[in-house]
C-alpha cells in the first residue's frame, strides 16, 4: 500500500514533537521535570530532608528558642481585646508570640472595620448636610462671593477711613 519512497516527506514531520518537547524541558523547572525512566510525576526532591550538614550558626550569638513571651501591659490589653481571653487574671505568665500576633491581627482587623463604618457614617452625615444646604439655597459658590464682597467692602471702608 504505501512505499518507503512515499513516506519520505513526512519522516521530517515526525521528529517535530520530540524536539518542540526537548526545546520546552529547557524552560521547566527542574523539580517539575519527568523523571527517566519514570511517569509523569513530580521530582520529591523539595519534599526529602537534604542529607547537607546544618548550616555553620554565628559564634557570636547563641540561637535560643524560647517557647513564649512575657507579655506586657499593652499586650494584655491586645490579647484582652481580641477575645482570648475573659479577664487579666486569666492571662499566663508566658504566652506564645503567636497569640500575641494572631491577637493583634485580629484588633488591626476590628479597627479597620470601624474606620471603614466611621467612613460610611461621615459619607452619609455630609450627604444629609448637602442637601439641606441645597433646600436653603446654599452653595460653596455663593457663600465664596458672599466673602469676597464683604472682603472688598471692608477694604474700600479701610481705605476711605485713613485720609
Amino acid at each position: 500500500m504505501w512505499g518507503r519512497a512515499d513516506l519520505a516527506p513526512v519522516f521530517p514531520l515526525l521528529s517535530l514533537p520530540d524536539k518542540a518537547i526537548r526545546l520546552l524541558e529547557r524552560n521547566i523547572p527542574s523539580f517539575l521535570r519527568m523523571s527517566q525512566g519514570v511517569g509523569p510525576k513530580v521530582s520529591r526532591r523539595l519534599c526529602s530532608k537534604p542529607q547537607e550538614e546544618s548550616p555553620v550558626q554565628p559564634r557570636g550569638r547563641t540561637v535560643l528558642r524560647v517557647p513564649g513571651h512575657r507579655p506586657t501591659d499593652w499586650e494584655k490589653k491586645c490579647l484582652l481585646w481580641a477575645g482570648h481571653f475573659k479577664k487579666p487574671e486569666d492571662i499566663p505568665e508566658i504566652v506564645s508570640i503567636d497569640a500575641i500576633r494572631a491577637a493583634q491581627t485580629t484588633l488591626r482587623v476590628k479597627f479597620s472595620y470601624v474606620m471603614i463604618a466611621l467612613t460610611i457614617v461621615g459619607c452619609i452625615v455630609m450627604v444629609i448636610r448637602g442637601k439641606q444646604a441645597v433646600k436653603r439655597h446654599e452653595s460653596l459658590t455663593s457663600i465664596n462671593l458672599e466673602k469676597k464682597a464683604q472682603w472688598k467692602e471692608e477694604a474700600t471702608q479701610s481705605t476711605s477711613a485713613k485720609p
